[in-house]
């Protein structure tokens, strides 16, 4: 055997092995690696995107968040102004009930006062009657001199 025609020989086959390999092996692979390296692609375009949309969503929710706050502070400092007028309503209301109770108790109070003087009057002009039914020793009518009776209760 000749060594150059087994080198020769192995040449041959070799050049058709890569003939064979680049048109029906490679394609195949290229194909492959170009839609692996497509997927890679897309995947960290996407990752950037959700990474973008990730940062916007939490400058959102932070720009929502103060904005809550800044409505939840309005709604507080509505309900304390409420409380304040509600607070001031009842006072007046209040106000308005004492000063009638203590406008009834003093009717109440002279009511009572005029009645007890009617009744002093009345008791003090019996007195009188009866004093002057001593001194003078006689029963004096009180229906006859229901007139001198009348002049000394409004006297008294």
């Amino acid at each position: 055997m000749n060594i150059n025609m087994t080198l020769f020989g192995e040449l041959i086959a070799f050049v058709v092995f890569v003939i064979f390999c680049m048109k029906y092996v490679w394609p195949p692979i290229i194909g492959a690696i170009e839609a692996r390296q497509a997927t890679i692609a897309d995947g960290l375009a996407a990752s950037d995107r959700a990474a973008k949309d990730l940062e916007l969503a939490q400058e959102k929710a932070k720009a929502q968040l103060k904005e809550a706050k800044v409505q939840a502070a309005s709604i507080v400092e509505a309900a304390k102004k409420h409380e304040a007028k509600v607070i001031e309503e009842a006072a007046g209301k209040a106000q308005v009930e004492k000063d009638r109770i203590l406008a009834t108790g003093h009717a109440e109070i002279e009511t009572e006062r005029n009645r007890a003087k009617e009744e002093l009057r009345a008791q003090v002009a019996l007195l009188a009657v009866a004093g002057a039914e001593k001194i003078l020793e006689r029963s004096i009518d009180a229906a006859a001199h229901s007139d001198i009776l009348d002049k000394l209760v409004a006297e008294l």
